[in-house]
């Protein structure tokens, strides 16, 4: 008589994902001083502070190196709950089909009839006069950036961080962003050359030059002024 077969080994487990923000009421009740945010684009990780204590931090998306988030101290500058890009959206044909999920006013034409819907923006933070803030947004890949400038958070971590941070809060984002490099070019040194009585001529000095400083470019805000995201 043949031996049952083995039990089937149960799958282990998936471990619970990991959560994309904390919030500590009961530090934000006890602590005292000003709120502040700090934003860590190489982590893509914001942290709350009130007074030195810190009440929360967040998971969050900054801006693709091609459009990177500005760099440097900011402030709140408006705060809008409800809010829409005029620049970033979707396109709908006539009848109501999307034909664009990624389009920009300007760039991607609307077909007769459709119309363009703007990028939802909700819990909009401003720091930047041209277009920069923190908003609900996707966050496809955790610790990777994701958005056109702005800073991108879960809404869960919007809806505190907006109850607390007030017009002219400090903000200040720390990156990797660096202006272009300047390059120094150097003269080709003369060969040596020899008198007539075949000693070595003395060497002419060689002078490196540099060009004038290039100023950095500004990185390119996500929205142009009077647009957002």
């Amino acid at each position: 008589m043949k031996p049952p077969p083995p039990a089937p080994e149960t799958p282990a487990a998936k471990p619970p994902p990991k959560p994309l923000y904390e919030w500590n009421e009961t530090a934000a009740a006890k602590a005292k001083g000003a709120v502040s945010v700090q934003i860590i684009v190489d982590e893509q990780r914001a942290h709350v502070y009130k007074g030195k204590t810190e009440i929360g931090w967040t998971t969050v998306a900054s801006g693709i190196h091609k459009y990177p988030t500005p760099v440097g101290r900011f402030s709140v500058l408006e705060k809008t709950k409800d809010k829409h890009s005029n620049l970033y959206g979707r396109i709908y044909d006539k009848n109501g089909k999307c034909v664009c999920s990624d389009a920009r006013v300007g760039r991607d034409e609307i077909p007769e009839g459709g119309r363009f819907e703007g990028a939802q923006m909700a819990y909009w933070m401003r720091v930047t006069s041209d277009g920069v803030g923190m908003h609900v947004g996707p966050i496809p890949n955790p610790g990777h950036r994701a958005s056109h400038g702005c800073i991108r958070l879960p809404r869960a971590a919007a809806e505190h961080l907006f109850s607390t941070v007030s017009i002219g809060t400090p903000v200040t984002i720390i990156g990797d962003y660096e202006p272009p490099p300047v390059f120094k070019t150097k003269e080709k040194k003369s060969e040596a050359k020899t008198d007539k009585k075949g000693e070595e001529a003395p060497k002419s000095e060689t002078k490196t030059t540099e060009p004038a400083a290039v100023p950095a470019e500004t990185p390119p805000a996500e929205k142009p002024a009077a647009q957002q995201q």
